[in-house]
């Protein structure tokens, strides 16, 4: 990095990328020490791995570059983020912050003393608001009033106990922010999840019971639970939306963005104890023309749910659900033997048995043991492929609904 500034809002729009090159995930935050002076870079939250965020020590960035923040070495811990007592996230909390009556919007970093370390250097606050019809006049911009760190030394100090809760509830993985969140009175459960960014509500509604995500959900507007049921799961969403009468239904899918909405619509058509009620319709679906390479960078994408970047789907165009005639499937590890140049076409198990869309749970469940698989593929009448059912799942239908919080689960620390 040279020495002019780099801003906080542009290194949480960059990939996180190993020194071989490799993509490492996505820089999502940047955690400030409260405890220095000025304050200093402890390092970066990264996600994109399995809806994990990770934490990257400041020491292994090698440098940040208009193309991505460089780590040091290839490998990264895959311990789970948690934030310390002393420091503050500079998006998840601090952005949310208002000083002298604006609200903070950037920060400046630079160099500090010593290799790979950063440090605070400017405030940037949103500008203050001016008389109408000057707005209104060409070619003026309101440009951010930008503070020496000094000037706004005690937004770095104590804060909220709310702001922090919620910060620090963010920072965990989905299954333990719901267990987390558990544990507290309704009210204050309800004013920590308006908190959260939409992404993180999202995942953490995906790890509650439906009935408890609508007693969370309750006391937000339609506007940004259509924003959230966006970021959710399509089959997650529809859950969410079958606790709820019809017009609520329909008010909160027109807020959802058209095309985040409309798969939600068709599963809700649905029995929920079918296989159209318990499949999830985004797939990795290719045609029978697609290689084998372009397949495996579509399973290697850490955004993919693990069940479903176990195999490939092949059909005809469209290639969405619902497809044109379903072809066949190709599993990951016979992608993993075959030649990157090799079409899909080529590579099909033709002993999978769709299964039809309105067959029951039990019909679901026998036919991901028999072929002792993680997803089955179901198709309509006319042989589209419409979805698949994953064993998660399956057995979150079937399993008592508190299951996530009486399993034992070990202790996730911070390195």
């Amino acid at each position: 990095m040279t020495d002019s500034l780099i801003y906080v809002s542009r290194i949480t729009r960059l990939p996180l990328v190993g020194d071989d090159g490799s993509d490492a995930g996505h820089v999502v935050d940047v955690v400030l020490s409260s405890s220095s002076d000025p304050p200093h870079v402890n390092g970066f939250v990264v996600g994109g791995l399995q809806r994990r965020r990770l934490f990257i020590s400041a020491g292994r960035v090698a440098e940040i570059t208009p193309r991505g923040v460089r780590l040091q070495r290839a490998s990264i811990s895959l311990r789970q983020f948690e934030l310390r007592p002393d420091e503050r996230l500079a998006v998840g909390e601090l952005f949310k912050e208002r000083f002298q009556g604006r609200r903070v919007v950037d920060f400046g970093l630079r160099p500090a003393t010593g290799p790979y370390s950063w440090e605070v250097a400017t405030v940037a606050l949103a500008p203050q608001s001016r008389q109408a019809p000057l707005r209104r006049l060409p070619g003026l911009h309101r440009v951010p009033e930008v503070l020496d760190w000094a000037e706004a030394r005690t937004l770095f100090g104590e804060h909220h106990t709310l702001s922090r809760e919620a910060a620090a509830l963010g920072g965990l993985h989905p299954v333990q922010m719901a267990a987390a969140l558990r544990k507290l009175p309704l009210t204050r459960r309800r004013q920590l999840a308006a908190e959260l960014e939409d992404e993180r509500l999202a995942d953490l509604l995906e790890e509650m019971p439906e009935d408890e995500q609508v007693r969370l959900i309750a006391n937000l507007g339609s506007e940004r639970i259509g924003r959230v049921l966006g970021e959710m799961e399509a089959d997650d969403a529809a859950d969410l939306l079958g606790e709820m009468p019809a017009p609520t239904q329909a008010e909160l899918l027109a807020q959802m963005d058209p095309d985040d909405a409309e798969p939600v619509r068709r599963l809700l058509n649905y029995d929920p104890d079918t296989a159209g009620g318990l499949m999830t319709p985004e797939p990795i679906i290719l045609s029978p023309h697609d290689s084998v390479a372009d397949a495996l960078a579509h399973i290697r994408n850490p955004d993919r749910p693990v069940p479903v970047a176990t195999q490939v789907f092949v059909c005809m165009p469209p290639l969405e659900t619902p497809t044109g005639r379903m072809l066949g499937v190709v599993g990951f590890q016979r992608l993993l033997r075959e030649a990157p140049s090799k079409p899909l076409g080529r590579c099909l198990d033709e002993n999978w048995d769709p299964i039809e869309v309105h067959a029951t749970d039990r019909v679901v469940s026998e036919q991901l043991a028999a072929y002792n698989v993680v997803a089955v593929p179901v198709t309509d009448s006319e042989g589209r492929l419409v979805g698949v059912v994953t064993i998660d799942d399956v057995l979150d239908h079937v399993l008592p609904d508190d299951w996530r919080f009486t399993a034992p689960r070990r202790e996730r620390e911070r390195t």
